[in-house]
């Protein structure tokens, strides 16, 4: 079951589900939580298409829009309409001279982490600096890092978020991984 609601304190109106089991609704707008039981309800159906196609209905007569809103299509037909609209990926990166599974493999490298799975992230290339450098201050890691493959500068910041997130230490200036 769903329900078309309204909030008594900014007139928004949202959808409930399971109205008669809820307790409380929290207003997405506002943020005010209220009784379920309590609030007003404008539309109630099984159907949940049904119950956005209802709030929909009753948002346009607010703003006075129902006339334009009666010559829209159904929800549900426009989603469709988006679907069939347009091209897909593949198609789109071919008709632009863009070779298709080389994006794919591209794509695949970099969620792994590289080619062949023994690249490392950046983030990992400055942890291991950190480790494995024997004065490690910032300008060694850096130094450690760009010989790896990350420009000094990158290093530094990753370095700086890295000791935001409490993933390093730092203590005198030396770093320290935790």
């Amino acid at each position: 079951m769903y329900a078309v609601v309204g909030c008594n304190e900014c007139a928004n109106m949202w959808l409930v589900r399971d109205p008669r089991t809820s307790e409380t609704a929290k207003c997405s707008r506002c943020g005010k939580t209220h009784k379920t039981a309590k609030l007003k309800r404008f539309f109630e159906s099984e159907d949940r298409a049904a119950a956005r196609e209802a709030r929909s209905a009753l948002l346009a007569k607010k703003r006075g829009d129902s006339a334009a809103f009666a010559e829209v299509d159904h929800v549900s037909e426009l989603e469709a309409a988006v679907e069939e609209a347009g091209i897909d990926d593949r198609e789109y990166l071919e008709s632009a001279g863009i070779d298709a599974d080389a994006v794919d493999k591209a794509g695949s490298r970099a969620e792994s982490g590289g080619s062949g799975g023994e690249s490392r992230s950046r983030t990992e290339v400055v942890r291991d600096a950190v480790e494995t450098v024997d004065d490690p201050t910032e300008a060694a890691v850096a130094e450690r890092a760009a010989a790896d493959g990350v420009p000094a500068e990158a290093a530094r910041e990753i370095l700086t978020r890295l000791a935001r997130r409490g993933k390093v230490t730092e203590s005198n200036g030396r770093y320290r991984v935790l």
